[in-house]
């Protein structure tokens, strides 16, 4: 793989999701800074390792059942905006999620060293759900709810795999 050091934002960007299409955790993951901070509805905020683990365990629970594509929109030296979608069945109730993302990525020396994606909870919600997810889907309740559940999968995860 080429040292990434020397790729520009937009190649980083490009990179991180075309790894992603291939299910390639590990080259996801070296894209991101040791520091790295990622936001999104469902996890919150998660930080360095909490945030590799996250993209390692969705690829290996999505077991080949994960279609990403991305779009790069906007990059500027540090700066990377890339819109993407991620079809997927969720797990609690096998229905097909098409999920539409937007990320924001910022880098520092190579790295992304900040990621954010943002999404239409209740959308998702009501993919994922149904009516529960279209009467609930909107409320911080919900919210609140499925970042906790979220973030206790990934410590479970956390506690039986190691970081590639």
């Amino acid at each position: 793989m080429r040292n990434i050091t020397l790729m520009n934002t937009r190649e980083i960007a490009s990179g991180f999701y075309s790894a992603f299409a291939k299910a390639d955790a590990e080259t996801m993951i070296s894209f991101y800074d040791d520091k790295i901070e990622f936001e999104d509805p469902a996890f919150g905020k998660l930080k360095g390792n909490d945030a590799k683990m996250m993209w390692q365990m969705l690829i290996e629970r999505s077991r080949g059942n994960l279609k990403v594509s991305h779009q790069l929109n906007e990059s500027s030296e540090t700066i990377a905006k890339v819109n993407w979608t991620a079809v997927y069945p969720f797990s609690k109730t096998g229905r097909i999620i098409t999920n539409h993302i937007e990320a924001i990525m910022i880098m520092e020396n190579g790295k992304i060293i900040k990621h954010t994606d943002y999404f239409n909870l209740w959308k998702w919600s009501r993919q994922a759900m149904g009516w529960k997810g279209f009467i609930l889907g909107w409320t911080p309740f919900f919210r609140k709810k499925l970042q906790q559940q979220t973030r206790k999968m990934l410590q479970q995860y956390m506690r039986y795999q190691p970081l590639s």
